[in-house]
């Protein structure tokens, strides 16, 4: 199997390199090797080296900015997907692609199911949705793993942003009515190795750790494991405006990459303890 892996600099990318080189040899260009905004660049380089496992990292992330940069943000999350797809329909090969809980309304206390209706509030959301309905409506054989509040011991992220400003903070406001599953890229690495060695149906997954989770109370945790004294003040959404509009509601029903893969995902406190221990270590030089 000659995987090609695109996005490698990024968090889950970062994951990703490590943890499926077991599986076959990983082709992983960087940025300087190939210009994933460049539709005729990324088609060549699929000529090139003709992989038949594409793992797709790369992503417009930037929420906010991706309001008025949408031409960038659609390349990346939407037009990007689209080529890879078509690629792996024509020749053979399986397409790996992460998407987002943005690409639900956000209403609603239930947990979304891969079957719910889509609604994105904002441009990343709209382009991630775009993406995902590119690869399917192409035919190919993929597996989009949607995910949630991504972070991990590497890159910008909210648990090192939280810990940054305990540095110097006694007291942090933290909205308290958005609520989902933070999820550590270390953990989407695993799963999707498992997926690859399982032979996982093609289709749409969720992918996040169990139980669920507000940003403020995500931050207390931080602190308590990481032995800060900062407090952490519950706010709404509105006490903290952004430019792109935030999903209430990032809650995502894992039942059905649960039993696809006779898992058990973990929750989401172990995995930050985790993380965050992987953090500690790196910051510290062991």
């Amino acid at each position: 199997m000659h995987i090609l892996l695109l996005g490698k600099t990024g968090q889950v990318g970062f994951e990703l390199h490590r943890t499926l080189s077991p599986l076959g040899p990983i082709t992983a260009p960087g940025r300087d090797e190939l210009d994933l905004t460049s539709e005729q660049a990324v088609e060549n380089y699929l000529i090139q080296t003709q992989p038949n496992l594409i793992v797709n990292a790369a992503a417009w992330t930037a929420v906010d900015a991706a309001e008025e940069q949408q031409p960038e943000a659609q390349r990346l999350n939407a037009g990007l997907p689209e080529q890879l797809a078509h690629y792996a329909t024509t020749n053979n090969a399986r397409l790996v692609h992460y998407s987002s809980d943005y690409v639900y309304p956000g209403t609603s206390t239930t947990p979304w199911q891969e079957t719910s209706p889509t609604g994105p509030l904002n441009v990343y959301g709209q382009t991630k949705l775009q993406g995902d309905e590119a690869i399917q409506q192409s035919g190919a054989d993929h597996l989009t793993f949607r995910t949630s509040w991504v972070y991990s011991a590497r890159g910008n992220n909210f648990m090192k942003t939280m810990l940054r400003l305990a540095e110097s903070k006694l007291e942090l406001n933290i909205v308290a009515d958005q609520i989902g599953a933070p999820t550590p890229a270390r953990l989407i690495a695993q799963v999707t190795a498992l997926a690859m060695h399982s032979k996982l149906e093609t289709g749409i997954y969720h992918l996040a750790p169990t139980g669920e989770i507000s940003w403020q109370g995500f931050a207390k945790e931080i602190f308590r494991i990481a032995g800060k004294n900062t407090k952490a003040n519950p706010i709404p959404t509105s006490d903290y405006p952004t430019q792109a509009k935030r999903p209430l509601n990032s809650r995502m029903d894992v039942t059905k990459l649960q039993q696809a893969l006779s898992i058990q995902l973990p929750d989401w406190q172990s995995q930050l303890a985790l993380t965050l221990a992987e953090y500690l270590e790196i910051t510290s030089g062991v």
